[in-house]
């Protein structure tokens, strides 16, 4: 496998792993490498610097606390945090989230049980959210009990 540092025509710079070179070439060629900010397929490497491990470790060994590197809050070559969303599709779904842990109690994985006793009366009505498997999930949609996916994992999931 390999990793490149790739870059559309519109500015957009993102990173993707490939097979092999040959494989990025042949997926670049039929246009299948795009952004994921704009979808555009004009897409080009970037300079990438290599990962050389320093003498007697090996290249997936961690750094030791004295050297330098970057913090988990940044990332070489880029002016914000991590975790700050990068296109307006990551900000929508950070808001979505914000919102929905705001006004919703988390019931974890009874959250079938919980849909459950709300809609049949024998339990208190309140907004929920949590995990469900989906095979109870499709027995909930199956017997009219509205509920609907989420688009992100729990906090506690997310690394």
């Amino acid at each position: 496998m390999i990793r490149y540092s790739l870059k559309c025509a519109e500015g957009h710079g993102f990173e993707s792993w490939f097979q092999s070179a040959s494989a990025f070439e042949s997926l670049q060629g039929a246009g299948h490498v795009t952004c994921p900010a704009c979808n555009s397929a004009k897409v080009s490497k970037v300079l990438m610097a290599p990962a050389i491990p320093k003498k007697g470790r090996s290249a997936t060994a961690p750094a030791a606390p004295d050297e330098a590197a970057p913090t988990p809050q940044t990332a070489p070559g880029r002016d914000r945090p991590l975790s700050a969303p990068s296109i307006p599709q990551e900000a929508a779904l950070a808001a979505l989230r914000r919102e929905v842990e705001r006004n919703s109690e988390y019931v974890g994985g009874s959250f079938a049980l919980e849909a459950r006793k709300m809609h049949e009366g024998m339990g208190p009505g309140r907004n929920i959210h949590g995990e469900a498997r989906l095979e109870d999930a499709k027995k909930l949609i199956e017997d009219g009990i509205p509920i609907m996916p989420l688009p992100f994992l729990p906090g506690r999931k997310t690394n």
